[in-house]
């Protein structure tokens, strides 16, 4: 379906526009560097913001690119490659960034952090979905 280059380009760009640029617009907007709405709100928003980003980044590859899958194809591909996995990686991303600044600071420091633990949260669920249906998420 996707070569591992597309991968990694999905991943990049659903971090920037979805997770990143939700807690930047946080950021932005609600003064100070810091964030001022509930930590409920700034947890919940950039979750589903980077499921939506990743889902519309996901059928597109799979509707444009080299499958060239019908529309509802593409999303209902899109939904059963890695849904469980976008959903692990954006919640242990934004647990890793509550524990480690003490709310929903979104400091430069902790992008490494969030990052490493977004990739290998979902890495036994991918490893058991190969092993018992020889399937990848992407």
């Amino acid at each position: 379906m996707e070569t591992s280059g597309g991968q990694y380009q999905l991943v990049s760009s659903r971090l920037f526009f979805g997770e990143f640029g939700t807690l930047a617009a946080f950021q932005v907007y609600y003064g100070d560097g810091g964030i001022v709405s509930p930590t409920f709100v700034t947890i919940v928003l950039p979750v589903v913001n980077g499921l939506a980003t990743s889902m519309a980044l996901e059928t597109a590859i799979l509707r444009y690119g080299s499958s060239n899958l019908a529309l509802p194809e593409a999303f209902k591909t899109a939904m059963g490659m890695s849904f469980i996995s976008m959903v692990s990686m954006e919640i242990a991303m934004e647990i890793t960034d509550y524990a480690l600044t003490g709310g929903m600071q979104m400091q430069a420091w902790v992008i490494a952090p969030m990052l490493l633990m977004g990739f290998v949260t979902p890495l036994p669920f991918n490893y058991w979905r190969l092993k018992k249906y020889g399937k990848s998420c992407h």
